[in-house]
């Protein structure tokens, strides 16, 4: 996955502190609503609960992404919206209090007070902010013309008008390939052709043009050259360039200007963030992985002796081989009979399942089965070649026989667990089934989506339907 410039979170920081002045202000409220004029935050229990809360309200914000398309999002979206991120607040704030067994020390009226009071003081302060924003963009729009290809103008305009909260007004557009002055496109004027637009800038007030001309490489450089002659800012479009291509962004290498795209992008602080989360769990899990060692040694070794463990060559991101390890739960010979037993293969493509392995011991089946043989992993995850929840890495041989679509389940660290892995790994037999989810895990990522697999990873463990 790519890296992204500037996240959702940072770039509405301004809604972000308003959400945090609001809950404080509806904590004062609630807790006068039910104590009286007095300060919450003379009382250590309520002091305390605003600072945590304020953290909260930070983690839901990074977490869940809920502020974006916040500025296009109408009255009944943004009151839903305004519930919606209440509701998560209040969840946390009970989950954090009766995990610490706090929740007898607090009243609960002034918590579910507290709740309705933020849904209003939230929606409310958010639809006028953004009425002000709306005002203030339009006293200080700047003056755009559109300069285009009549078979593209009406596509474009239905993008450059589509948000009210922009910094310019679409004044006019210039038709360059045909003869239009005079007419209408969207509702906006033709003001000129390609012979009479340089007449007109000199006449009229042009702030900035947009140019949006396919693949004409050197028309766009002509035209931007006259633009800039003129000292008027230009924008090209390079979306009708690379309309096939998820993700792009612009960025230096050196000396040179590239537009980059990916499959996903993370941006840098969520990609440190998951690291550091894979580390913690890492070393939680090699400490219950060194317990289970004392039990499990002996009884591997007794029923098959060798190793204990059992390493192999995987592929992970983008190709990289690294060795994968878990508690052995086959006999020595397994590779060698593996050819032998390829037949009996329920998977459709390039992974190797069946039931009933012989090749694997009888102490292995229970291994398997609450995927204790699985822990070793941790190791891979502390080291950095997976992550707890990512793809399955593919074994060498699986590889080599991958086509170049399958390689995008590779675009990121394999996981401990996944996408597939929880949504009824028993019963799906067809490899690309399993491409197509991974790929949905992997262009759909986010931190909810890894929390909710972890979650149900547990469960199926728990519920002895484990073996991943």
């Amino acid at each position: 996955m790519n890296q992204r410039g500037k996240s959702n979170w940072f770039k509405h920081v301004d809604f972000m502190l308003i959400d945090l002045a609001c809950a404080q202000i509806a904590l004062i409220l609630a807790y006068i609503c039910r104590s009286g004029l007095h300060s919450p935050y003379s009382e250590t229990i309520y002091r305390n609960i605003a600072i945590i809360m304020t953290i909260l309200q930070i983690c839901i914000v990074f977490f869940t992404g809920s502020y974006s398309g916040v500025l296009r999002r109408g009255y009944l979206k943004e009151f839903s919206a305004s519930i919606k991120y209440n509701c998560i607040l209040l969840a946390m704030i009970l989950v954090f209090l009766f995990m610490l067994q706090l929740s007898e020390a607090y009243s609960r009226i002034i918590l579910f007070l507290f709740w309705g009071l933020n849904c209003l003081i939230t929606y409310i302060v958010r639809i006028s902010y953004k009425g002000f924003l709306k005002k203030r963009k339009q006293r200080n729009r700047e003056y755009m013309y559109l300069i285009t290809i009549k078979n593209l103008a009406g596509k474009v305009i239905s993008e450059l008008v589509s948000n009210e909260y922009s910094n310019f007004d679409l004044k006019g557009i210039v038709i360059m390939d045909k003869d239009m002055t005079g007419k209408k496109i969207g509702g906006i004027p033709v003001v000129a052709g390609r012979d009479t637009m340089l007449d007109f800038v000199k006449a009229n007030i042009v702030d900035s043009v947009f140019v949006a001309m396919n693949n004409e490489t050197e028309k766009v450089k002509e035209v931007t050259q006259n633009f800039l002659e003129m000292g008027i800012m230009v924008h090209i479009n390079i979306d009708l360039v690379l309309s096939n291509l998820p993700n792009t962004t612009v960025g230096k290498f050196e000396n040179l200007t590239a537009i980059s795209t990916s499959v996903n992008t993370i941006p840098p602080l969520q990609r440190a963030i998951k690291r550091f989360i894979d580390i913690c769990g890492g070393i939680i899990g090699l400490f219950i992985t060194g317990i289970i060692f004392i039990f499990v040694a002996p009884i591997i070794y007794e029923q098959s002796p060798g190793p204990i463990f059992f390493a192999q060559e995987r592929v992970g991101k983008n190709g990289r081989r690294f060795r994968m390890y878990k508690f052995r739960s086959m006999y020595m010979d397994a590779e060698e009979r593996k050819k032998e037993l390829m037949e009996y293969n329920k998977m459709d493509g390039f992974m190797f399942k069946m039931e009933n392995d012989p090749r694997v011991t009888p102490f292995g089946k229970l291994l398997r089965k609450t995927s204790i043989d699985e822990l070793p992993q941790f190791y891979n995850v502390l080291k950095g070649d997976m992550s707890l929840v990512g793809t399955r890495p593919p074994t060498v041989d699986e590889y080599r026989q991958y086509k170049n679509h399958h390689k995008k389940r590779l675009a990121i660290r394999p996981g401990l667990t996944g996408l597939w892995q929880v949504s009824g790994r028993s019963n799906i037999t067809d490899f690309e089934k399993v491409v197509e989810m991974d790929t949905k895990y992997i262009e759909e990522w986010n931190f909810g989506m890894d929390i909710k697999i972890l979650c149900k990873t547990v469960a199926i463990v728990l519920g002895k339907n484990g073996s991943y």
